[in-house]
């Protein structure tokens, strides 16, 4: 993108997640405790890889062009079990470093993603889901045209379902 380069999370980003994800500001908004050592994040890492193995496609690291750090995470998980009846399907997600929060990142990389998605993959609605109360991400889904579908339980959480079609 302008600002940023997308590439496979690797353990080089592994202090710049740690950071991310030990933050319990990150996870206000998330089903996840804060991690708590680093062990766990390389644990994340290792999950991750396996995903680009064996679907293809898993979250990236977001890198500033600028400073080449690595800023978050964005990107598909590809989901094999049902979740709100759907199965086999693509859901973006995005995480990032809180000082990072409000620069757009979450717009500006989602963007490239979904591109890649439709143009690349052929897939033709990708999936988004969030807490009813983190506005925020709302927000930016909005900005990148999700529609919002549905509310359901995901565990003992009410979560929101949205919809991006190919157009």
């Amino acid at each position: 993108t302008e600002r940023l380069f997308l590439r496979e999370l690797d353990f080089s980003d592994e202090n710049d997640i740690f950071e991310m994800d030990s933050d319990p500001d990150v996870h206000r908004f998330i089903d996840n405790n804060p991690v708590k050592s680093i062990t766990q994040t390389r644990e994340f890492i290792e999950a991750i890889q396996n995903q680009y193995k064996e679907n293809g496609v898993a979250r990236m690291a977001v890198v500033c062009k600028e400073t080449h750090e690595c800023l978050g995470w964005a990107g598909f998980e590809f989901f094999k079990t049902p979740v709100n009846n759907h199965v086999n399907f693509y859901e973006l997600g995005y995480r990032f470093k809180k000082k990072h929060w409000g620069k757009g990142y979450a717009t500006e990389s989602s963007k490239a993603i979904i591109g890649y998605g439709f143009e690349q993959l052929n897939i033709n609605t990708i999936f988004a889901i969030t807490y009813p109360r983190h506005i925020d991400s709302q927000k930016v889904l909005n900005k990148l045209g999700f529609k919002h579908a549905n509310a359901f339980n995901y565990g003992r959480e009410l979560m929101y379902w949205f919809e991006l079609k190919r157009g």
